[in-house]
């Protein structure tokens, strides 16, 4: 399956003419309209801390730049439930140069969001979020022509469905027809449990990455391990992808979508599994 997936992305025609398109300045907006309300962080500001350190406080990990402790939007004090999230979100602000690229920062963001919950969403409705996106899943939707696309449709997609009709005990399926497939309450019901076992900050991340593939199953297989973000991402863009083979590339959109996509789902992922796993590094101990 990913063999084939792989193949249609390097197999990609040479660059479509130039057109007259000018690239983003400020990088793509975090906001995801429909669901939960991020921050937009601002585009760029000139770097004014030498170092950045974590810290251990009553509420979990601090983000020190200098000897300034790290604040969110609303001025709340920036604490992260894990030490292996600090040490992350730490990293994106050591890696910044002479201009901090906030837009680059989507561990940062993401933690802002949990932190502030600007939409003032709860658990319960976080979980309902995610499960409605299975309604309009990326790979439950089909199309009846053309017959290269509806063949790599059925070989990349089917596997992924398969796959969690499995892992999950429900029932799924495909469909053509524009009201999309017909999901069974039990198999909603049984997804919601699921995700009901996640915190709430891990909840963040996994809604993230759904909203960024627009579909709960690759989501779920990236959150399990079964897929790696790479074929997650490729397999949300499957249809863009077979378009630009036909047609060509427009210059640089194309990519700047897809590197932009994986960085995104990158993160989401990796904010998901830090905030669900230990509190704390093990450290080794050295002994004489």
């Amino acid at each position: 399956m990913w063999r084939s997936c792989q193949r249609l992305f390097y197999a990609r025609p040479p660059q479509a003419p130039r057109l007259c398109l000018t690239p983003p300045v400020g990088g793509p907006s975090l906001s995801l309209p429909g669901t939960a309300r991020t921050y937009t962080p601002p585009t760029e500001r000139k770097r004014f801390y030498q170092n950045v350190s974590i810290s251990q406080g009553e509420g979990g990990f601090e983000i020190n730049l200098d000897h300034r402790k790290l604040k969110t939007p609303q001025a709340k004090l920036f604490t992260v439930p894990s030490e292996a999230l600090a040490i992350a979100v730490a990293t994106e602000w050591d890696s910044q140069q002479d201009t901090i690229k906030f837009y680059t920062m989507h561990l940062t963001t993401l933690c802002n969001t949990a932190l502030d919950n600007p939409s003032q969403r709860n658990k319960d409705q976080i979980i309902r979020a995610a499960v409605k996106f299975l309604e309009t899943d990326t790979v439950c939707y089909r199309v009846e022509e053309p017959a290269g696309l509806v063949e790599l449709q059925n070989n990349e997609w089917d596997p992924m469905i398969e796959w969690a009709e499995k892992r999950y005990n429900v029932e799924i399926g495909s469909s053509t027809s524009i009201m999309g497939p017909n999901i069974p309450a039990r198999t909603k019901d049984t997804f919601t449990s699921h995700l009901a076992s996640y915190n709430m900050w891990a909840l963040q991340g996994i809604e993230y990455v759904i909203t960024q593939l627009k579909s709960l199953i690759l989501s779920m297989g990236l959150i399990d391990r079964h897929i790696p973000v790479e074929e997650a991402v490729l397999l949300s863009r499957l249809e863009e992808e077979y378009q630009i083979q036909q047609w060509g590339n427009v210059e640089w959109a194309h990519d700047y979508d897809l590197y932009e996509l994986r960085a995104r789902t990158a993160a989401g992922t990796l904010f998901a599994h830090l905030c669900s796993e230990s509190s704390t590094v093990k450290h080794k101990l050295l002994q004489d």
